[in-house]
This record gives structure tokens, sequence and C-alpha cells, in this order.
């Protein structure tokens, strides 16, 4: 069985001889080869090389071509902020700003990065042949709905839903043309990128999601592909409905129980990928915690359609020694053996240099918003454009800052005011807004609550 055949038989969730590992390498090929996100995700043969740098690295049984959610928002008139390491964020949502669907641009898979894409993917089909399985990542309905119409899409969920469902589903038809990019080049597992959903309820999600998700996936069979629901952030509370879709495959990250994505998964009959912690185990741990926790993935996932992979795209400097670690626990049952024989060392972080401020002595309100990263993550990116606009409204009696846990100080931060979930808006120090964007009028009133109490 080769590697690729391991990972087909994983998605399609059949028994295989040990769980499949996928790696998902985005701007991260950029660091391995030594060039900025930017350069990286605008050319074909920086992306090869760095996939080609991370097959040798991480020993994976696929990989994906790349993973930037702004491809289809760029090509439909939203502008995007580029960074040297990360992909690029969306800037500007055009149905926002008082053009409709009709106004924007045709989706034509022959403009934008499309055709870099597509070349990236016919090269490494070249290159890999059938010895590993290739992911095209695609953005999801809802995620392009939203890069579109912006946060207003929540009320509008309200105030205008058959405006809504009309936008999902155009939406969805720009993902069939997407999907047909990345096929017609030879990939195998189109993943439906769609982290939004985790914001939204499980009776939004049926109204607005289900039916668009069902037509990228009713055509991704169609076309002999396989193909993967793959949500970000806490999407817990919609994993029964998305295990109702057509995807053959769900995947998750860190925010969800995978003991609990396994049960779901499996009793509709689909396999499930995750759910490796990106920051605290592979951005800034060591190789032995590196290894210790995929241990602990493999052994709650099994070897019944399971796909070991990181949550979501790995940070772009994310050591190569960690991924390495935590692949080779997928992929070597004697190193697995080893590993297992090493008593884990006793050595959490107090963050004892962290400090937390004495809230109930400041003057002003203080917004903690906890996040993976709003340059890079699209929930946290939208959660913190909806505490800006809450806080504006309030001048200098509020005080906002975002902590990132790809950084130490951040992980202290969601330490120490006990943040479990990722994004999360914490006011005056307890979490209050747990991996869902509150509305603009909820949130500056749970604001002014406080406004009040500290000017009373």
């Amino acid at each position: 069985m080769t590697r690729r055949e391991l990972l087909l038989a994983a998605v399609r969730n059949g028994e295989t001889p040990r769980a499949a590992w996928v790696p998902f390498v985005g701007s991260h090929g950029g660091f391995l080869i030594g060039k900025s996100a930017t350069d990286y995700l605008h050319s074909p043969d920086l992306i090869v090389e760095g996939l080609s740098r991370a097959r040798e690295l991480y020993d994976p049984d696929g990989l994906p071509v790349t993973f930037d959610l702004q491809m289809e928002a760029e090509i439909l008139g939203c502008g995007l902020m580029w960074a040297d390491n990360g992909p690029p964020t969306v800037t500007t949502h055009p149905l926002a700003e008082g053009k409709s669907l009709a106004d924007l641009p045709e989706f034509d898979s022959s403009r934008g990065r499309f055709p870099m894409a597509a070349e990236a993917a016919r090269k490494m089909r070249a290159q890999v042949g059938d010895e590993i399985g290739l992911y095209g990542l695609i953005c999801g309905p809802f995620t392009l709905s939203l890069h579109l119409l912006g946060n207003n899409i929540f009320l509008q969920m309200f105030d205008d839903a058959a405006g809504v469902q009309e936008l999902v589903m155009y939406c969805a038809e720009v993902g069939r043309k997407a999907a047909d990019v990345y096929i017609d080049a030879g990939c195998d597992v189109i993943a439906v990128v769609d982290p939004m959903v985790s914001q939204i309820s499980p009776e939004h999600f049926e109204q607005f999601v289900a039916g668009p998700a069902n037509v990228v996936f009713d055509h991704i069979r169609g076309r002999g592909a396989l193909s993967s629901f793959f949500c970000c952030g806490d999407a817990t509370r919609n994993l029964k409905a998305m295990a109702q879709t057509g995807c053959d495959n769900i995947s998750v990250d860190e925010n969800v129980d995978l003991a609990y994505i396994r049960d779901v998964a499996q009793a509709a009959g689909k396999s499930f990928g995750g759910n490796l912690q990106l920051t605290v185990v592979l951005l800034l741990g060591t190789e032995e915690a590196a290894k210790l926790h995929a241990l602990e993935r493999l052994d709650i996932g099994g070897t019944h359609g399971y796909i070991m992979a990181p949550g979501c795209d790995l940070p772009y400097n994310t050591p190569p020694a960690n991924v390495a670690a935590a692949g080779l626990m997928a992929t070597d049952e004697y190193q697995r053996q080893v590993a297992r024989t090493i008593v884990a060392e006793n050595a959490h972080d107090s963050f004892d240099d962290v400090t937390v401020p004495d809230y109930q002595s400041l003057p002003q309100v203080c917004i903690d918003l906890i996040t993976l990263d709003s340059a890079t993550c699209a929930p946290c990116q939208y959660m913190r454009a909806a505490a800006e606009r809450a806080a504006a409204e309030f001048g200098d009696r509020v005080i906002l800052r975002e902590h990132k846990i790809t950084t130490r100080p951040g992980i202290g931060m969601l330490t120490k005011l006990g943040v479990r979930n990722l994004p999360t808006i914490c006011l005056d120090g307890e979490p209050k807004f747990i991996s869902l964007i509150p509305d603009h009028k909820t949130l500056v009133a749970a604001i002014r609550e406080r406004v009040d109490a500290k000017a009373s």
C-alpha cells in the first residue's frame, strides 16, 4: 500500500495499517525554503520547492497544494493585505460597500492566482506520481460570503435571510468552479475550508450552509474526487449537522474534542481529521512535547478513518523539527514504541512573568481579545473587527488588547484568564464571548454595562 493509497483509504473511512498523516503546509512552505509568504504564494515554482522540502522533512501521506482562503475573494473584488509571515487577509468587503452580487466580477478561474495554484498542483502531481496524495483547498461558501459582506452578514441573517441564502448559494457555485481547478490538476481530496461555520448556531447552519455545502460536495463526488469539510475554531455545536452533509471527511482543530468528533463522524459513516495543537505544541513546544501530543491523538483517533493533521494552516515559522517529530509518531511504529517509554517531564510553565492587570483598579474597561492571530485567522480577524467597532463608541473609556497565542505571552494570558477556546473576548478579565462573534448591539451593551459600573 502506497502512502497515497493509505491516505485515500482513510479518507473513505476505511481501516488502515496506521493513521494517515497530512501536515497542512501553507505559507510554512515558504519558511522552509527561506522565502516570504508573499513571494511564496505568488509562485508555482516556489510552492513546488516548498512542498518538496516538506515532503523530505515530514514524510507525509499527503500534502495540500496551498492554504489560502482569500484566492476566491481576491478575484471577486475583495482587497487583500499581504504579510511576509502568513497568508493575506481580506481588508475590503464589496457587498458592504453598496455593490450587489450582479456588480461583482465574474468568478473566472483563469484570473487571479488560480492559474498559479493549478500549475503548482500539476507539477506536484507529476513529481510525486502515485506516491502521496494531494489536497486542493478552497474557501467554504459561508466564509467566502463573509469575505464579501463582512460582519454585516450576522445581522442580515435575521433581517434579510433570503438575501443571505442567495449569497451563500452564489459562493457555493464559486466553490464548484474552484474545486474543478484542483481536480483537473490532479488533486485527490478537495477540502472545503469554512472556518466561519464555527460562529453560527446549528439552526443557522441548516438554514444557510447545509444546502450550499452539499452543492459543492455533490459536485466533487461527481468529478470522482473525495471531499473534506474543514472547520477551524470551536465547531462543536455544528459537528452533527456537518456530519449529515455529503462530505467524505470532517477535519477540526484543537478547540474540538477529538473523541467527540471521532464518535460523531463514525456514526455518520465518515472519516475525521485533526487536531494537533498548532501553537502550544508545534510552534512553541519541543520535539518531545510534539511526540507525546501526537501519541495522544493517535491513541484517540485509532486506525479507522483517522487522518492526523494540524488543526489549521501551520504557522509560517513553525520549527520543522517539531512537525517532523509529530509525523514520525504516525509513520514509524518503532519510534512510537520508543516514545511511549519516555516519561513526560512535569514542567508546566506557570507564566510567572506574564502579568494580568488589576482590572478593578483600572479606570477603563479592558477588552482582552485572545486569538490565534487576527492577521492570519479568519474568525479572529472578524472578531477583532467587531471588538474594534464596539470599542470605538466608548473612546478612551475602553482599552482593547489582542493576545496572540502564537507568542508565549499570549499563551500566558490565555492560561491566566482561563480561556479554553479561540477566539474569545474577555471583558475586565472575564471570558465573555467564547468562540462566537457577538452582534454589535450585544457587544456594545456588555461593554456599556461595565463602563457604567466603573463610572458609578
